[in-house]
């Protein structure tokens, strides 16, 4: 939830707030459009506090990508890996730096790296 989110809500609230209650006993229906759409940007207003983790779950990234390995069934995820894209990368990356010994794995394996192919 940021203050802007918050802010949004306030707005959207006091302004339905007040066409409310400037309406006679029958209002037209240019009146009750208006209502409405005030209304409709308060509901969404208040849906963007809730959607704080968004598709990801994940309070460092809350708009991030989900990991498109998330349930995989065929090549799940590690246990402790959510939908985070972003999470989860960095912990590929990190297991891959203590598993391997560092660094890239092309360079490694001999290929990709500065000056792969030169010959002196």
């Amino acid at each position: 939830m940021s203050y802007a989110d918050l802010r949004e809500l306030r707005s959207a609230l006091t302004t339905a707030s007040d066409i409310a209650f400037a309406l006679d006993a029958a209002p037209s229906g240019q009146e009750a459009e208006q209502l409405s759409d005030a209304l409709r940007r308060a509901l969404a207003a208040a849906g963007a506090l809730g959607a704080a983790h968004g598709a990801t779950g994940c309070p460092e990234h809350p708009r991030g990508a989900v990991d498109p390995l998330y349930g995989d069934k065929d090549d799940p995820l590690p246990p402790g890996y959510g939908r985070c894209l972003l999470c989860n990368d960095r912990r590929r990356r990190a297991s891959a730096q203590r598993g391997g010994g560092g660094g890239c794995p092309r360079r490694a394996a001999g290929g990709g790296g500065p000056g792969a192919g030169v010959r002196a």
